[in-house]
């Protein structure tokens, strides 16, 4: 371990600060100190949270930590146990009936019961609460609690993926009900029955989780977790390599300079991540130039911004399940080829002009990609894939919001990707006006065989209609597919239990999957 470099580090800052008069920076040097004086505490280099809240975000590093569902996921990535010991399939009436777990308590002491189960999937699919978690519960007609350990979920069709679903994390009933899901200060706050528990929140600085003695799966090894604040790549790899982190996902760039150094241990990860543009169909530019977008398609060269930005540790995308079983490789794929773009361009009325850009109709051929501050591999992307639209005469720059605009931008660098069931990322993202379809894109083929998918648990029945979604979907593109990335993990060669082979998801998120079995050395 290199926590006798952090140490020093902390030390060195503390003088610094305390010469600048700043009082609550000593503090904050002083908690860092503290924190890196624990000889069984992981720090991992984190982005910044405002709440913790699965059932309204679905990506949050942090959830599995604090909170169980009812099913969780192994290293394969396939359904298993949660707070449910078991569960059965009634087909007839479409009905799943789950035991749960006894003697499993919230972190505060209290008991989890089936009321908590009832109480979270209903929040989630009520409309006013607003959650993008909301398509996954869709066909759920019904929730029945049976006795304190047995609830019913009685569907009104099929959803050959509500397993999966079922591991979204339990809510505590006692402690939210009557309050407002989107704005409650549980959610900085937060009470799970996790394998850890909120111990401190120093807002912009760190969140500290301790151990759950009481877990209900046995304790973790390692005692505290500290999720460090630190939203600048960069910065990130200056503090894993002074010894200030643990554990930290970094820019491939970065990564790569830790390949050969001693103490630490590297992990390539695969993910279902892909990184594409979103265009906003509600927008004026769009509603009017929709039939150009398999131009920008052909106009990108996506291995080219794998080896430059991602330094080959990636593929190129062509959709939304490519590492999935359902993968339809036959699809237009839209590979790079500057010609065919021009020629779509002015097979569409498109003209060029002196200053090397297309026009038609008397408006320049041209948009604003957006990309959110703090992932320098996405902004990096954005940049590459404007200057070779740029190429072909299509008009495209990036901007870099303070705060995301859905309704009003253009097109935005979007990352979606999930490790599970086909059904998750694809309903709810292409669905017309699911929760997670930011871009309000529409396409009735698309959702018909969407349903179809979802509905079936005949394999063969699934893979043709996840065939025929991916061709409707490659006719009418949602999104400009530009990669697949990996997950570049660097961690102190001291952890032992990373599982290596796990395919991580949306974000890179799935590290902490069986976060109980790991150790320090």
């Amino acid at each position: 371990m290199k926590k006798f470099m952090a140490l020093s580090v902390a030390l060195m800052l503390s003088v610094v600060l305390s010469a600048c008069g700043g009082d609550a920076a000593q503090n904050s040097a002083e908690k860092a100190v503290g924190t890196a004086s624990e000889q069984n505490a992981l720090v991992y280099g984190s982005g910044d949270y405002t709440r913790i809240n699965p059932a309204m975000d679905e990506h949050g590093e942090i959830n599995i930590l604090l909170f169980d569902g009812l099913t969780a996921h192994n290293g394969e990535n396939e359904v298993i146990p949660g707070l449910a010991k078991s569960w059965e399939f009634e087909e007839a009436s479409c009905t799943y009936t789950f035991h749960l777990a006894e003697n499993v308590k919230w972190h505060d002491g209290e008991d989890f019961t089936a009321d908590d189960v009832k109480f979270t999937i209903e929040a989630i699919m009520d409309p006013a609460n607003g959650s993008e978690n909301a398509p996954n519960y869709e066909d759920v007609e019904e929730i029945r609690v049976i006795d304190d350990h047995t609830i019913e979920f009685h569907l009104t069709a099929p959803n050959v993926a509500f397993l999966d679903y079922m591991s979204m994390a339990v809510l505590p009933e006692h402690l939210l009900a009557g309050e407002d899901m989107q704005e409650s200060n549980f959610f900085r706050n937060p009470v799970g029955t996790g394998p850890y528990r909120l111990e401190s929140w120093d807002v912009g600085q760190a969140i500290t989780l301790v151990r759950n003695e009481n877990y209900f799966k046995g304790a973790a090894n390692i005692e505290r977790i500290v999720f460090k604040i630190v939203p600048d790549d960069t910065a990130k790899a200056l503090q894993m390599k002074a010894g200030e982190l643990d554990l930290a996902l970094l820019t491939p760039r970065d990564a790569q300079t830790f390949a050969d150094m001693a103490g630490y241990t590297c992990y390539e990860m695969k993910t279902s991540d892909y990184r594409g543009i979103l265009f906003n169909f509600g927008h004026a530019y769009w509603k009017e130039n929709r039939d150009l977008i398999p131009a920008v398609c052909c106009a990108i060269d996506r291995q080219s911004i794998i080896d430059a930005v991602l330094l080959g540790q990636g593929v190129t995308a062509y959709g939304p399940l490519q590492r999935n079983i359902y993968d339809n490789e036959a699809v237009e794929q839209y590979t790079y080829d500057p010609e065919r773009a021009r020629k779509i361009l002015e097979a569409s009325g498109c003209t060029m002009e002196n200053d090397g850009y297309y026009v038609r109709n008397g408006e320049k051929v041209g948009f604003v990609i957006s990309v959110a501050a703090g992932d320098q591999v996405r902004i990096d992307i954005a940049q590459a894939a404007a200057q070779q639209l740029r190429a072909v005469g299509i008009d495209c720059s990036v901007d870099i919001p303070v705060q995301v605009d859905w309704a009003g931008q253009m097109a935005y660098l979007i990352g979606w990707g999930s490790p599970f069931d086909a059904d998750d990322h694809t309903y709810k993202v292409f669905g017309t006006d699911k929760g997670a379809n930011y871009s309000g894109y529409s396409n009735a083929e698309v959702d018909r065989y969407l349903l179809e998918a979802r509905q079936s648990d005949d394999q063969t029945v699934r893979a043709r209609a996840y065939d025929r979604f991916q061709e409707a979907l490659a006719n009418d593109p949602a999104f400009a597919f530009i990669c697949y990335v990996d997950a570049n993990y660097v961690a102190d060669s001291g952890i032992q239990g990373i599982s290596r082979d796990t395919v991580m998801g949306h974000h890179g998120v799935g590290i902490f999957w069986n976060v109980v079995e790991w150790t320090m050395e």
